[in-house]
């Protein structure tokens, strides 16, 4: 077994900023997408029931990208995969920009499966901040880095609200080639994260135990399949909201405010959602952000007004980080330090082919059925994921 290097704590802290940093800058550009893409989409997609689907191209981009974002990972380090992402991230801006000024809707959707790719770079920032860092240490780390994305709930709707209208013949033109330019700051940011495992490690790759040994350890699928609801029942909503409120007569400002709340709420909790965990278990704290999930399902069924779905997304986006982070710290107690870009990985390509599923259906049944019918919709895995987590307690 290969045992990892502990960095100087004052290493940890700087790797921890530039990585908090480089997820606030990330997530800007996946707000943007998910602020935008709808609209985009209903406006230049030849038929109007395919609004939706550049945000699910951007999901399976992050779902495609992430198996082989592990393997180059494992060969050439991290650095190496944030700097790849960071300028897939810039080209994605400009093809973004390009294709609304085109009006293609096959280049848009072209941005944003390559924007799917530098998101699943990003997902990678919580786990590397676990780096070279001591087990007492790692929810903390790792809660303060998805913590950094706050910043993203400002940078990103304040991106789209400046810059939307700024070359009138093309709405969000600018707003692309902006996110263009965030995604290279983010490079720099990134260059200066010091690894925490040996060279001749990262470029040999390291033996470890065989994948499905991993898999059938007790209570790693339980993990999976939280996280997978956590996450697929956010975006889920967050697609189809920023359209609803568009149906509903919601100015595209209100929207915007909106979606910068929800994404605030996301990760202003990762300040102390470590400490929580630490106090409590990560089991509890994903367990109540299911519960909180279910509440802003609840709360956008109560009416159709700014209040109703700015209500929602913000509890929609505490229960997102509660649930994530939750299921997130206990992936890292399942593998060894040669094997955990394969264990990550893996969870994350699960996490994000089952968001696949609900990315595209959250459109159809918004247009279908409306936006009643996607709330309801997004019960049931909630319901399932939370039964499972309370029988599994209960048997224990």
């Amino acid at each position: 077994m290969n045992a990892e290097i502990t960095l100087p704590l004052r290493q940890q802290n700087s790797n921890i900023l530039r990585l908090a940093t480089a997820q606030a800058l990330a997530g800007a550009n996946a707000v943007v997408f998910y602020t935008t893409g709808a609209i985009v989409g209903n406006s230049i997609a030849p038929d109007s029931t395919l609004a939706t689907l550049p945000l699910t191209i951007f999901v399976l981009g992050m779902a495609a990208c992430i198996l082989p974002l592990g393997a180059f990972t494992r060969r050439y380090g991290r650095r190496a995969a944030f700097l790849l992402g960071t300028g897939t991230g810039v080209i994605t801006g400009l093809a973004a920009a390009l294709a609304v000024v085109m009006g293609s809707f096959s280049l848009f959707c072209l941005a944003a499966f390559m924007g799917g790719a530098y998101a699943a770079v990003g997902l990678s920032f919580r786990f590397a901040a676990t780096d070279g860092v001591g087990k007492e240490r790692r929810a903390r780390a790792l809660s303060l880095v998805m913590g950094g994305g706050v910043a993203a709930g400002v940078i990103g709707p304040m991106l789209v609200t400046g810059t939307m209208d700024l070359w009138p013949p093309h709405t969000f033109a600018v707003t692309f080639i902006a996110q263009a330019l965030v995604a290279a700051i983010s490079a720099l940011v990134l260059s200066g994260v010091k690894s925490a495992e040996p060279v001749a490690q990262n470029k040999a790759g390291a033996a470890g135990r065989a994948l499905a040994e991993i898999i059938r350890q007790p209570g790693f699928a339980r993990v999976v399949f939280t996280g997978a609801v956590a996450y697929m029942v956010m975006n889920f909503l967050m697609t189809a909201a920023p359209l609803a409120m568009h149906m509903h007569g919601i100015s595209q400002e209100a929207s915007n405010l909106g979606i910068q709340w929800h994404v605030i709420a996301m990760y202003a909790p990762g300040f102390f959602t470590g400490g929580l965990i630490s106090r409590f278990g990560a089991s509890r704290v994903a367990a109540a952000g299911l519960v909180i999930t279910a509440l802003s399902v609840l709360a956008g069924l109560a009416g159709t007004e700014i209040v109703h779905y700015w209500v929602s997304l913000i509890l929609l986006g505490v229960g997102w980080n509660f649930g994530f982070t939750g299921a997130s710290a206990q992936i890292v107690d399942f593998h060894r330090p040669e094997e955990k870009t394969q264990v990550q990985s893996l969870n994350d390509f699960i996490v994000f082919g089952v968001m696949i599923i609900g990315s595209f259906s959250s459109g159809a049944l918004l247009h279908l059925f409306g936006w009643n019918a996607v709330l309801w919709g997004s019960l049931v895995p909630v319901i399932v994921a939370l039964l499972t987590l309370i029988s599994i307690k209960k048997r224990r």
